[in-house]
């Protein structure tokens, strides 16, 4: 969703351009605003797979503990 979200403001973007309109400052910021969410999504998307590592750790210490 985010690439599409990214597509349609650089589409905007490139419209106001064409037709000599200076963009608004929020289409400007429309593109830090998706990256900045999609840098966000990796970061969590890191933070979920150490998490699942450390749970299949805890898990394996459990197993060895009985």
């Amino acid at each position: 969703m985010k690439k599409i979200a990214v597509v349609f403001a650089s589409a905007g973007l490139l419209a106001l351009a064409a037709c000599g309109e200076k963009p608004a400052e929020e289409a400007n910021n429309a593109n830090a605003v998706v990256e900045n969410v999609v840098v966000d999504n990796a970061m969590n998307a890191v933070a979920n797979a150490s998490n699942v590592a450390e749970n299949a750790t805890n898990a394996a210490n459990a197993t060895n503990a009985m």
